[in-house]
């Protein structure tokens, strides 16, 4: 039995989005994750906060993991970051990142969007949680589908 399987990328567009995580993970401990619905029938929020446990983001040493959740059809995303980065890191602190995102998401750029927050992502990250010698990639380099 044969089943269908979504993809709304096709392989370099994955590669790019993939190859934007392990850059950005370069400059700081944080684990950057991306998960991509074709619809968010809630708050695009509350459904990266569920989507956040679910994808075991909190077992990171430093409760320092990043979701980038992305809702495809109707142009809506939201940026969730572990206690350990809320614990640390002033109000307002995603705004750079969803900045970043809306500005490519206007013009209809999808991957560059979410190569752009993962990417701002980083920076900010690397304030708080620079990379250090002994760091491991603790989350899987991957983009999880809805």
């Amino acid at each position: 039995m044969s089943f269908w399987k979504w993809e709304p990328f096709n392989s370099y567009e994955e590669k790019q989005v993939l190859e934007a995580i392990a850059a950005a993970e370069l400059n700081t401990s944080g684990e950057i994750r991306v998960h991509i619905d074709k619809w968010c029938k809630t708050d695009p929020l509350f459904k990266a906060k569920n989507l956040f446990k679910h994808l075991k983001m909190e077992e990171t040493k430093e409760r320092n993991g990043v979701l980038i959740y992305v809702a495809l059809k109707e142009h809506r995303f939201a940026i969730v970051g572990d206690t350990g980065i809320d614990s640390r890191v002033p109000a307002g602190f995603w705004e750079s990142t969803k900045d970043a995102m809306k500005a490519h998401f206007s013009n209809g750029n999808t991957v560059a969007a979410i190569c752009a927050g993962i990417a701002e992502a980083g920076e900010q990250l690397k304030v708080f949680f620079p990379y250090q010698s002994d760091d491991q990639n603790e989350l899987p380099n991957e983009i999880s589908y809805d």
